[in-house]
């Protein structure tokens, strides 16, 4: 209780001090938000109202994909769905420095199956923010944490149709709490961010799930060789061929203080509360159409991972404690055609070794930016290779093609 009230005291205080002005004309509408990187090739379709004093900026884009699935010891089947469908509405009241972020979405894997007595989740951001200038972003509401990097990114910016397995188990996703976002970022000399968040720890769309627990999560983020060309680091690939090598390196950490969920913010309920610290430690270089990423990602609790029901000793659930990487390298033709390559390995902590299986995952696919990451094909074949504690072994592939669309 002390720590938030310190925070929000640091926070008024703060909004009543700070000067400088945003130089933001009536065309230009990208708000480019550090907590909030859609990719975006364009700026939507925006309002601004005749005397400046709100601005509208809209926004949807779509995931159409077909996949072929063949897993060991079944049929082979055919799926094809919407993956992703997702409206995204943003601007301004009164002035540029006070800004709004809404997205929502709309396809069933997004919304997830209506359960009795669970939210519905349509409402992905509902964000509110204050940027005083170009260095400073404080927010409050529920939108992305400053957690690694591939989570970080929209999905609308990947190069592959999936996030790795690990970003899957390991990341701390979307929370209700407050942020500041400290931006250093200078074309051709070494850049620097500070990104803090206070949250619920509960993930998006709770309530009714109080506790005395939060989460606090802070990340830097350094630019050895200035920023990227076009916030290059809010998307995968060198879809713009820096001219120059860039690099980032980046570090998180998050403690979720109580968390009631297997992974944090996201999975199924937990018996018992647990507190879970999660360390993510990211790089990235771009030069000339070649792109290379690496992560690290891990979580653990002190405590046994795994929970009882204290009403029935039968039944237990766990929280995703272990870590693994990600290894990324891709390629941008001239001609906009772009090969990708990611390996993939995690590990299990050892409290659930004998409950989930060991993974390693080898994905190659081939891309077509027809108007960058805004209009794109995708094709990929993936291996995903399961060892379990009785020492067997399970592999799945599938082959997937899918089509992104937005604006």
């Amino acid at each position: 209780m002390k720590k938030m009230t310190l925070f929000l005291v640091f926070l008024y205080s703060y909004l009543g001090t700070a000067q400088e002005n945003i130089k933001q004309t009536k065309e230009d509408n990208d708000l480019k938000l550090s907590a909030l990187p859609y990719y975006s090739f364009g700026k939507g379709i925006g309002i601004t109202s005749p005397d400046s004093l709100y601005q509208l900026n809209i926004r949807f884009r779509m995931q159409n994909r077909v996949t072929y699935l063949d897993n060991d010891g079944e049929d082979g089947a055919y799926d094809g769905q919407i993956r992703r469908l997702r409206l995204r509405l943003d601007g301004y009241v009164g002035t540029p420095k006070f800004l709004y972020a809404i997205q929502l979405s709309f396809a069933p894997g997004d919304v997830g199956e209506i359960k009795e007595g669970e939210n519905i989740n349509i409402i992905r951001d509902a964000v509110v923010f204050y940027r005083p200038n170009k260095h400073w972003n404080i927010g409050f509401g529920q939108t992305k944490l400053p957690g690694n990097r591939q989570r970080v990114n929209s999905s609308g910016g990947l190069q592959l149709t999936d996030r790795s397995i690990n970003n899957a188990r390991f990341t701390i996703d979307r929370d209700f709490g407050f942020q500041i976002h400290n931006i250093n970022e200078f074309k051709d000399k070494f850049s620097y961010n500070f990104k803090t968040a206070i949250s619920t720890g509960e993930g998006r769309n709770i309530t009714g799930n109080a506790d005395a627990g939060v989460a606090v999560t802070g990340k830097v983020e350094l630019l050895p060789f200035g920023s990227f060309a076009k916030d290059g680091t809010y998307f995968e690939g060198d879809i713009v061929r820096e001219k120059r090598p860039k690099l980032l390196l980046s570090g998180a950490f998050q403690q979720n203080n109580h968390a009631k969920r297997t992974q944090g913010q996201l999975g199924n309920d937990l018996f018992e509360e647990r507190t879970l610290k999660s360390v993510m430690l990211d790089a990235m270089l771009k030069y000339n159409g070649w792109a290379a990423m690496s992560s690290y990602m891990s979580r653990a609790t002190s405590r046994n991972a795994v929970t009882i029901n204290p009403e029935n000793n039968a039944q237990s659930n766990f929280a995703y404690v272990g870590s693994g990487f990600d290894y990324q390298l891709s390629y941008n033709f001239p001609s906009n055609y772009e090969v990708i390559g990611r390996y993939s390995t995690q590990k299990l902590g050892k409290d659930i070794q004998a409950l989930a299986p060991n993974s390693k995952q080898y994905t190659v696919g081939m891309t077509k930016y027809i108007w960058e990451h805004s209009f794109k094909l995708q094709s990929e074949l993936t291996l995903d290779t399961l060892n379990y504690f009785d020492g067997s072994i399970k592999n799945n592939w599938y082959l997937r093609f899918q089509v992104e669309i937005g604006i």
